[in-house]
């Protein structure tokens, strides 16, 4: 059974001393839904929103989280992240607009934390911005979907083979 990393031999809350780990590549992939009524949808599309431009703003605002993720969340390390896409994936026949973020490093530890935090943000731009025109959005489904680089190697969500890495561990 895997110990948590973030934690001493007491219990305690610790930040991961990776001081003798080597520089590898480190890439991770993150995804997140944002569901909303049809009409909110084709006003985005159409960049029709009051405030602007809501999915530049909203690449532009995940981005910078991924690079402030360290100041977020108290045990992530603070990394020189090297490269941060943001994509949206409108899906007009559900009114919902899928949000990727893929963020890279070189260093010492993984960029999980930071492709999670860029797609959250950017989920959560996306309602900013159109929350004066619907309040009933949801944003859903924010997972890790890959990760490569490290000691623990490459992982895929939802692969069943155990050093592949899979939700069901």
């Amino acid at each position: 059974m895997k110990k948590f990393t973030h934690l001493d031999e007491k219990g305690k809350a610790t930040m991961v001393d990776v001081t003798a780990k080597e520089n590898t590549l480190r890439q991770a992939t993150a995804q997140g839904t944002v569901i909303m009524r049809p009409d909110t949808f084709e006003r985005i599309m159409a960049g029709g929103m009051e405030k602007g431009d809501v999915l530049g703003v909203a690449k532009v605002a995940g981005i910078m989280a991924a690079k402030h993720t360290a100041e977020l969340i108290p045990l992530c390390h603070p990394l020189n992240i090297t490269h941060v896409e943001i994509t949206f994936n409108p899906i007009a026949g559900q009114h919902r607009i899928d949000i990727v973020a893929q963020v890279q490093v070189t260093g010492k530890t993984g960029v999980e934390m930071e492709a999670l935090v860029a797609v959250t943000t950017a989920a959560l731009t996306v309602y900013d911005m159109c929350k004066a025109v619907d309040r009933e959005m949801v944003i859903s489904d924010i997972h890790l979907v890959e990760k490569r680089g490290g000691k623990s190697g490459h992982f895929v969500w939802g692969k069943k083979d155990a050093r592949e890495g899979s939700r069901d561990q």
